[in-house]
């Protein structure tokens, strides 16, 4: 009898500890993060979604979360598969659009992990949605899979939009907040810069930062890129000032993150990458 595969059974414990995290103490963070006044990242993600996403497409949003993005879709004519590995956030965001008036755009949900879209024809979407999944794939056959499994279900031509989380976010936010820790943690700091990794009792539970070489080289074989954007740019050391401004303040700063967000300078300051690009 063939022995289980290590490394298969690995990914499966690794994808139930990250699904119990969301689904637990994790909730709560993810129902909110996105809707403090003004959230650099969602407004700018918005910017992009609405820029290139055309109006009645069908999409895949796997990694769904609450909904927030489904929904804007959703308001604009799209038809939405809602994948996501939390029964709770799945739950959650069937009941966002359910509740808008929006339960009839929702073409599926399932509870399904990104690596394993089997419920899902190919070249059936044409919009595949990433935008979170890939934090928390800590092999890179992992996240080759999954970047092959949003490949299979898009039509061809079809757009891939995806988000990583810079490497760099993470010292840089720890020398913020605990520069005396300098010494004791360096070598924990340099083992994460170099592999990107967290473990199971991060506080990301298994998760992978990435670098803009690695996370652009992800998609190179089945993708052509549109746009590489440094989400946040230069306000990412400063979110909770957006949440302060007025609204003509805050679209202020808004268009000159979105108009730096594409420079070399704006992605190396940014929290997290977005990568746009089309099924080659």
């Amino acid at each position: 009898m063939p022995q289980p595969d290590e490394s298969a059974e690995a990914a499966r414990t690794r994808q139930a500890t990250v699904a119990a995290h969301y689904d637990g103490d994790f909730f709560a963070f993810e129902e909110q993060r996105l809707t403090r006044p003004h959230h650099t990242e969602y407004a700018i993600t918005t910017r992009y979604l609405t820029r290139f996403i055309q109006p009645g497409s069908t999409v895949a949003d796997i990694g769904v979360g609450v909904g927030h993005y489904a929904a804007l879709l959703a308001s604009r004519g799209c038809q939405i598969h809602l994948v996501d590995i939390s029964r709770r956030l799945l739950d959650a965001a069937t009941a966002r659009l359910t509740d808008a008036g929006q339960g009839a755009a929702i073409l599926s949900a399932a509870c399904a992990s990104v690596t394993d879209l089997a419920h899902l024809e190919s070249g059936s979407c044409d919009v595949v949605l990433l935008l979170g999944p890939l934090y928390h794939l800590v092999t890179l056959p992992e996240r080759q899979q999954a970047v092959a499994e949003a490949a299979r279900i898009l039509t061809g031509g079809g757009l891939m939009l995806a988000a990583g989380i810079n490497r760099l976010a993470f010292p840089r936010d720890a020398f913020q907040d605990r520069p005396e820790t300098g010494h004791a943690r360096y070598a924990v700091r340099r083992a994460l810069y170099e592999s990107g990794q967290f473990d199971a009792d991060a506080f990301l539970s298994y998760s992978h930062l990435t670098t803009v070489a690695e996370f652009r080289a992800l998609f190179a074989e089945q993708f052509t890129e549109t746009t590489f954007v440094g989400v946040e740019s230069f306000v990412s050391p400063h979110r909770p000032q957006m949440a302060q401004l007025s609204d003509e303040d805050a679209q202020a700063w808004l268009d000159l993150v979105e108009l730096t967000g594409t420079t070399i300078e704006g992605i190396g300051q940014s929290d997290h990458f977005l990568y746009i690009g089309r099924k080659s």
